[in-house]
């Protein structure tokens, strides 16, 4: 899954794809360069971040949603906490919503989804943007993240979403401390009895910068990489990447070294 974020304010590349032209250009350079999936994302949740009108998130990813649809093998993700945007996306094109807040966030979000009848990535995450590194606590951070998302798993299979199209994601780096974030990847493979397919999304995040040195996020690719390695070892289906070249020929490498079965990218990688 390549990362295109249509924001001024992204943590790691805000603004460089807030033109719809540019957006779009990209989008099909991560398609070139291996992705199967592109995730587009026009509200910034990264640490601290204030929430968008609904009307000003449409206006940034709608556009570029439009250009790419039908003109791209890949599948198209929107990336909204907002069941008006990700209806309003999924019609236009797009295929997966994907939730950072785990269908919590309006009420209807999982009727919603339920309705759309399209794939849904629920995401772990404790608090909100705004606050949610401001001092997150766990007893037992995998135990009681994996419980949650088998909890939401259920609500929504319950409210009529069916399983198949479910996706879970523990939400690294999303009211987290560097030693949450470790203590879940280094467990991934305990997330497959969700009995869903596993999405991890490390790339370019600040534990990286804790585990070396501090920097801007987009130097963090050797970190990036050998999380999604790390990642694909432990039953990962999906890596939400920024810099998909690098990890797809990383990920080649390492299938190729320890005979793991790789799917063949929809660019022919």
């Amino acid at each position: 899954m390549g990362v295109l974020n249509v924001t001024p304010d992204s943590f790691s590349d805000g603004g460089q794809f807030s033109d719809s032209d540019a957006a779009v250009d990209h989008a099909f350079r991560l398609v070139e360069d291996g992705a199967g999936i592109i995730d587009v994302g026009g509200e910034s949740t990264r640490p601290g971040a204030d929430p968008v009108p609904e009307e000003t998130e449409l206006a940034r990813v709608l556009p570029v949603i439009e250009k790419i649809a039908g003109r791209t093998s890949a599948e198209i993700s929107i990336d909204t906490r907002k069941p008006g945007v990700a209806s309003a996306c999924i019609q236009a094109g797009a295929s997966i919503w994907n939730d950072v807040s785990g269908l919590t966030f309006a009420e209807d979000s999982v009727e919603v989804a339920a309705a759309l009848s399209c794939k849904v990535i629920v995401m772990h995450a404790q608090g909100d943007p705004r606050t949610m590194q401001d001092n997150p606590h766990y007893d037992d951070v995998v135990s009681e993240v994996l419980a949650w998302l088998a909890g939401r798993i259920e609500v929504c299979v319950g409210a009529g979403v069916s399983r198949y199209n479910l996706i879970a994601d523990p939400g690294i780096g999303f009211g987290k401390t560097l030693d949450h974030n470790l203590a879940l990847m280094r467990v991934l493979e305990r997330f497959q009895a969700l009995d869903v397919p596993i999405l991890l999304g490390a790339s370019r995040k600040r534990f990286i910068a804790a585990l070396d040195r501090q920097g801007p996020a987009d130097a963090r690719l050797g970190g990036s990489i050998a999380a999604a390695l790390s990642g694909a070892a432990r039953g990962a289906a999906i890596l939400r990447v920024h810099d998909v070249a690098e990890t797809r020929q990383a990920l080649k490498i390492a299938a190729a070294v320890n005979n793991w079965p790789m799917a063949k990218s929809p660019a022919g990688g």
